[in-house]
Order: structure tokens, then C-alpha cells, then sequence
């Protein structure tokens, strides 16, 4: 008999909302930037990554990102952050597929690398610290995914093992030290796929059309 997950635990951007991607393609346009600028000025450009990482574990503040990552990219550095992932929206099937998991008795976390939360809070409007039972941001522990502190953290908080849980993220470089911790994982590409894998893995119907189909 297949031993089912009790415990889930959630990416935040571009997986509770709508693809990162998607949004940053979407102001390169508005912003009169070459295809893939950001990527490459960002992700790629080591500066840029070692602000980000910075930004993320804490060590540096939102506005000191913008300043950083306006020089890089040669842009207005006001409220950059908000200005890329303005088109961002919440991701309503996998949102309601975690209010079910948690109402069949299903521990839900969210393990998220955080942007900074002002002048523009990712997080605003999500009801986070009321819908779920653990909320780990990595500034404000001084780490990162895929550190495996980070996932020490919200198991801790969880009152779970990492034998116990599935853990979802739209980054697949997280997914391997995740799995290496024992956790279920699940690579959020495409939302209903997301919700069907969580369905198998949890044992439980989440999308409201029929019965649990075991009992958590």
C-alpha cells in the first residue's frame, strides 16, 4: 500500500501565483529591454547573483537591490522589484488545492527565497501568516534555498520529517537537495499538473469534484 504524504510544503512565487517568467518578459517589454535582459543581467551576470543571494538571505534590503540591479541593467532603480513582477497574479488552483489539503488534515508550509518585503511586498494580499501552518521566509533566517536550513527550518515548524512531506517549487535546482532530504518532490510547470501530482502524492481529491480518496 502506497504510504502517503501528511505534511506540504510550497514555493511561493510561481507557484502560489502566476510564473515569474511571465512577468519579467512582460516588463523587459514595457521597460524597452532586450528579450531575456534580465536573465542575463540578473541571473547570469555573477554581480547580479550575488545580489540576489545577498538579497535573499537578508544581507541586503530591497531598495539596495534596485540600486544595485538599476546600475546592471542601466534602468530607474525606483521600486524595481515592483515594477518587474508588477503583472504577477495569485495562482487560484493551487492555492484551493492547499486550503483542501490543509481541511483533510494536511500540514501546509511555505519554504519561500524572499525579494525583500518593502517598498514592494511579494506577499501582500495572500493572507499567508493565516492560511498555512508554517511561513519560512529566507531573510528573515539569514539563508537560503537550496540550503538545507531552510528546509530544517519549516519541518521544525511543521512538527514533520522530510520522509513525511512533499515539497513543490517552480526552480528545479531545488528540487534534488529536497529529494535528498527525503522529501516528495514535485516541479510546478504547469498548475493542474501540479495539483494532480499533489492529489497522488497526498492520497486526498483537492480540486472539490469528488471524495478523499484516503485518509491523512
Amino acid at each position: 500500500m502506497t504510504q502517503h504524504r501528511k505534511g506540504l510544503v510550497l514555493d511561493f512565487g510561481g507557484v502560489l501565483t502566476t510564473p515569474l517568467l511571465t512577468a519579467a518578459l512582460a516588463f523587459e517589454k514595457r521597460a524597452g529591454l532586450p528579450e531575456g535582459a534580465l536573465l542575463t543581467g540578473l541571473y547570469l551576470n555573477p554581480e547580479g547573483i550575488r545580489l540576489t543571494e545577498d538579497l535573499e538571505r537578508g544581507a541586503l534590503s530591497q531598495t539596495q537591490w534596485n540600486e544595485g540591479a538599476g546600475r546592471l541593467l542601466g534602468i530607474e532603480p525606483h521600486n524595481l522589484m515592483g515594477r518587474i513582477f508588477a503583472d504577477l497574479r495569485p495562482e487560484p488552483s493551487v492555492i484551493a488545492a492547499a486550503a483542501a489539503a490543509r481541511r483533510a488534515g494536511v500540514k501546509v508550509g511555505i519554504l519561500s527565497n524572499t525579494v525583500g518585503l518593502t517598498p514592494w511586498n511579494l506577499y501582500a494580499g495572500y493572507g499567508i501568516e493565516d492560511r498555512y501552518d508554517a511561513v519560512v521566509l529566507s531573510e528573515e533566517h539569514g539563508t537560503r534555498k537550496p540550503e538545507p536550513e531552510m528546509f530544517r527550518i519549516v519541518l521544525e515548524r511543521l512538527g514533520l520529517t522530510a520522509g513525511e512531506c512533499v515539497f513543490v517549487d517552480d526552480t528545479e535546482q531545488y528540487l534534488k537537495p529536497a529529494a535528498e532530504l527525503g522529501f516528495a518532490t514535485v516541479h510546478a510547470v504547469d498548475p493542474a499538473r501540479t495539483v494532480t501530482a499533489l492529489e497522488d502524492l497526498l492520497g486526498i481529491t483537492l480540486t472539490g469534484n469528488g471524495p478523499d480518496r484516503a485518509t491523512v
